[in-house]
């Protein structure tokens, strides 16, 4: 029997058992909104993450309208309890309560886009109808995080680590993925495509393999190794925080086979936050010449530094400049 044979007959035993015990017509679920796509005038058609139904994509009609109840409540981010009807295609928002709207994520530009990033991983790491409780707590737990932290990179990578595992893509990093000897510090590499890190005598034969440094490693496995979300505080350089960040979005997007979008959001809306910080590197760990002069820090970086005030004179004081 085919699979398209199958999947015909599992539909036809579906609708024969909805003839003999009807499913209820509206039903209440706890959710967060991943995403929204405005559609037709007025209409919004919004993909909710829900504790009881996993990825779920319903319609919220009249939502554009300025008189509209349900505006507030949608909003991206929001944790709510939400009332649905059933619908020919799309279920339909009928009732909506606000749980936690997470505020402080709005008020902060690099706490927005890091959300973004939260939602963007959700969406693409899981399917629709596919019930999982856990990442359902594991987003709550990240978007709290992420409004009082100081650190959003280093949570982002840590909700990285964890929703790869809680979605079954839990990368190797303590032995060779290949001959499962146990990693030594040294010239290991790191292949996405087998999702884990390499030893130095099996790299060369393997053709994904690329060079991962030692300090990147060690901050993936603390990650790894680490408890809740937002437990992680230490600091990481800004040079070794672009290998974990390149190193994990190649692993998500293998997985995935999509690219990701707000990484480049994020790696933009930081230099121009910061003209000094450079763009993040490419996901390939073997950049080309040009591209690794780009990333090499340039000798001229220090005259970019701004200089402190200089100090005031007081009454019947002398300030000595030092040229520099």
């Amino acid at each position: 029997m085919d699979e398209v044979t199958a999947l015909e007959e599992r539909r036809t035993s579906n609708q024969k058992l909805e003839e003999i015990v009807p499913r209820p017509r509206s039903y209440r679920v706890e959710a967060v909104v991943l995403r929204r796509v405005d559609f037709g005038e007025a209409d919004r058609v919004l993909v909710l993450f829900t504790r009881e139904r996993g990825k779920q994509p319903v319609v919220a009609k009249g939502i554009r309208r300025i008189a509209s109840r349900m505006a507030g409540h949608l909003e991206l981010f929001t944790r709510v309890d939400i009332q649905l009807a059933k619908g020919a295609n799309l279920d339909v928002v009928t009732q909506v309560d606000t749980r936690d709207a997470f505020r402080h994520l709005r008020e902060e530009l690099s706490r927005t886009s890091t959300a973004y990033y939260v939602a963007e991983l959700a969406d693409a790491l899981t399917e629709e109808g596919d019930e999982h409780p856990e990442l359902f707590d594991l987003l709550i737990a990240t978007l709290r995080a992420l409004e009082t932290t100081d650190d959003t990179r280093l949570v982002a990578a840590h909700y990285t680590l964890r929703l790869l595992d809680v979605t079954g893509f839990r990368p190797v990093l303590q032995r060779c993925v290949v001959c499962g000897a146990d990693l030594l510090p040294g010239k290991n590499a790191f292949s996405p495509f087998l999702g884990g890190a390499i030893c130095p005598r099996c790299a060369p034969a393997e053709p994904t393999a690329r060079p991962i440094p030692s300090d990147a490693l060690k901050v993936l496995r603390n990650l790894q190794r680490a408890g809740a979300l937002g437990s992680a505080h230490f600091r990481v350089p800004e040079l070794v925080m672009r290998d974990v960040e390149g190193t994990l979005r190649d692993l998500v997007e293998r997985h995935t086979e999509r690219r990701l979008r707000s990484p480049d959001l994020i790696a933009r809306l930081r230099v121009e936050a910061d003209p000094i910080v450079r763009a993040a590197p490419p996901a390939v760990y073997d950049p080309e010449p040009d591209e690794a002069q780009a990333l090499t820090p340039q000798p001229q970086e220090p005259a970019l530094t701004p200089r402190p005030p200089l100090p005031q004179a007081g009454e019947g004081e002398q300030v000595t400049t030092i040229q520099p």
